[in-house]
């Protein structure tokens, strides 16, 4: 299963934002990784825009590059526009999903969770972090993995009223994916239309 496992405050300090999670890194660090990171910097191209904005969103939500161009590809033929849509199949998938529910502090955790199987959809089982999760979906944690320390930690004092397309039961352990998120609930700083345009090149 491909993941990206190199340094992660280098690429945070490329963007200046923590889309890992928190950076202690970052916060002492606020300028880019290198011998010249923190001197004056030559104009980024137009290409160099659009494709820092595809390796933020990459990044972000922890695709690969193979991966990103089929879910691109996916957005693509769907009705809507592509950019929303392309976020959209992002913000479904079943790792992002356990991210967002604070099942998980971070999408790298949510996505260990989901390969561990400590994560079922509908009652089921499933261990694959790419699932697509569809409305009325209800997304859970494992009965034997209910008691484990880290998801205990990261639910505690976590705000589930701040994703309106996630309805959450404390009871149960489990979030209900009520409907797929408009782009302006999505949280993320993502310009997606420089995604689309570096595509369409």
């Amino acid at each position: 299963m491909a993941r990206y496992i190199g340094p992660k405050s280098k690429i945070a300090r490329k963007f200046g934002e923590p889309i890992f999670g928190p950076d202690k890194v970052l916060t002492r660090k606020n300028y880019p990784p290198g011998q010249h990171g923190n001197s004056r910097r030559r104009k980024t191209s137009e290409y160099g825009i659009q494709l820092r904005e595809k390796q933020r969103a990459k990044y972000t939500y922890g695709v690969l590059e193979k991966q990103f161009r089929l879910t691109f590809e996916r957005a693509e033929r769907s009705r809507g526009i592509t950019g929303e849509v392309l976020l959209q199949l992002l913000e479904s998938r079943l790792d992002n999903i356990v991210y967002r529910l604070g099942i998980s502090p971070t999408r790298a955790g949510a996505r260990q969770l989901v390969s561990h199987r400590h994560i079922v959809v509908n009652g089921r089982v499933v261990n694959i972090p790419s699932f697509t999760v569809k409305p009325g979906d209800v997304v859970g944690v494992r009965e034997k993995a209910k008691s484990m320390e880290v998801i205990v930690d990261s639910l505690t004092g976590f705000n589930h009223g701040k994703y309106p397309w996630l309805e959450w039961d404390k009871g149960t352990m489990s979030g209900k994916y009520l409907h797929v998120p408009e782009r302006a609930d999505i949280p993320e700083n993502i310009k997606e239309q420089l995604i689309v345009e570096l595509y369409s090149k």
